[in-house]
């Protein structure tokens, strides 16, 4: 983790999700198996050890008032429901976690689109790896976004194939498991 990455720096990286129906929750690592972990990050049934800065674009909502678990389909709360889950997600090499990490932060997730995207882009990979600097070295991050290759680039792959976990027509995300905390980064969009 960088020395100087406090509360004050990671609200600033999580402003690379302002204006979009993401979600990001960390939660202390409480189980072997981490799906558990995550599944309680979904069900908003634990908080940022740290008490840092979380988002979640549906809080106070009607449809969260209606479906206290909206947009989740469903969340894992048994071993059953981990094994189930865990043929979702494919682990992401380290080399490829940045360009997803900003990927989640783009509308339409295609850069392609993006409006001034090249003018946008070192901002965006800046926040990027400002997230990214609070998993140490052997965090492992998994995805339920489908790739080609050894080290997908996110940018560059346009039509990816994916594993839905919520209730929207597409939604993308990133899963960061360590010994310490589990983080779930997701986007959600209507096509």
């Amino acid at each position: 983790m960088r020395q100087d990455l406090d509360a004050e720096a990671w609200a600033d990286a999580l402003k690379l999700y302002e204006r979009l129906s993401t979600f990001v929750g960390v939660a202390p690592r409480e189980h072997d198996e981490w799906w558990l972990d995550v599944g309680a990050i979904m069900r908003l049934e634990t908080r940022d050890p740290r008490a840092w800065e979380s988002i979640d674009p549906y809080e106070g909502e009607e449809e969260r008032r209606e479906d206290p678990l909206f947009p989740w389909l469903e969340t894992p709360s048994t071993p059953a429901d981990a094994e189930r889950h865990l043929p979702r997600v494919r682990e992401l090499p380290p080399s490829s976690v940045r360009s997803l990490v900003v990927l989640l932060g783009v509308l339409g997730l295609d850069v392609a689109k993006t409006w001034r995207w090249e003018e946008r882009r070192p901002e965006m990979e800046r926040r990027a790896d400002v997230i990214l600097s609070r998993f140490p070295d052997g965090t492992r991050f998994h995805t339920n976004l489908g790739w080609r290759g050894d080290r997908p680039d996110f940018y560059r792959q346009s039509s990816r194939s994916h594993h839905p976990f919520s209730q929207y027509d597409w939604d993308a995300g990133l899963i960061a498991v360590n010994d310490d905390e589990v983080a779930v980064l997701w986007n959600f969009q209507s096509r």
